[in-house]
């Protein structure tokens, strides 16, 4: 499995990068997003869904999940305070409703995860800095890094 890096200097580089993960999209695509507070999740889902024709992002926090009308419906998740049973929530009905999915803090439900999926780590390096490592499990994200990363950014 290959994996990229790549380093965004602004929330200008990590916003065009999203715009071009998001010309790749499919339906069922699940993008799980990693990293501390403040180090960028929001941002990309800001980019993705901008270039989706959606306006109005905001963290899904206090309501787990938030769903938006585009190309494509786009179900934005943020399992942050997730207290409840994963599988009594709904929340994995949405990795089968022919939408995109992005899940902020896609670690705390990591067992519950779709086995093909498009893993994105955030790492600050420093205060606009950030190394954004791509994983992709599947033969479709792996195409979609290729296409969406490699041929435009190396």
């Amino acid at each position: 499995m290959d994996e990229y890096k790549l380093t965004m200097h602004d929330e200008r580089d990590t916003i065009a990068l999203a715009q071009n993960i998001e010309s790749e999209k499919f339906p069922n695509m699940v993008i799980c997003l990693y990293g501390d507070l403040g180090s960028g999740k929001t941002v990309f889902t800001k980019g993705f869904a901008g270039a989706m024709g959606i306006d109005e992002i905001t963290s899904p926090t206090f309501t787990i999940i938030k769903e938006y009308t585009g190309e494509l419906p786009l179900y934005h998740m943020d399992v942050y305070r997730l207290e409840k049973d994963i599988e009594s929530t709904g929340l994995l009905d949405y990795f089968d409703k022919d939408g995109v999915v992005i899940i902020e803090w896609a670690d705390l439900i990591k067992d519950y995860l779709p086995e093909e999926r498009l893993d994105i780590f955030f790492k600050i390096m420093e205060e606009e800095k950030r190394v954004m490592k791509f994983v992709p499990h599947g033969q479709k994200y792996e195409e979609l890094c290729e296409d969406a990363l490699w041929s435009r950014f190396f």
